[in-house]
């Protein structure tokens, strides 16, 4: 991620943070680099987009689940999700 002061959020809450300093030309380092929440974003967009509007109360679960298949993205969601019924049954 980059250095823009609304990321200090997520740090806030807890989570880990790793910043490149775009004002050096850095955009990458080692492994830390900006394509994971350009494409989280990117990802987020488009699907949220086709609901054309989506009730406050509701939107974070739409975004949960919007990060949910980012990072299912390289694995069969279908087989994934099956496993996790199984594993924890709804009733």
């Amino acid at each position: 991620m980059d250095g823009w002061r609304g990321y200090n959020g997520p740090v806030d809450l807890g989570y880990g943070h790793y910043r490149v300093d775009h004002s050096k030309d850095e955009f990458a380092r080692g492994r830390v680099h900006i394509n994971g929440i350009e494409g989280f974003w990117g990802l987020a967009k488009v699907r949220l987009v086709k609901f054309k509007g989506l009730p406050k109360h509701t939107f974070h679960l739409h975004l949960k689940e919007t990060e949910w298949r980012y990072n299912q993205r390289h694995l069969n969601k279908y087989k994934t999700l099956l496993t996790y019924l199984r594993e924890n049954p709804l009733s």
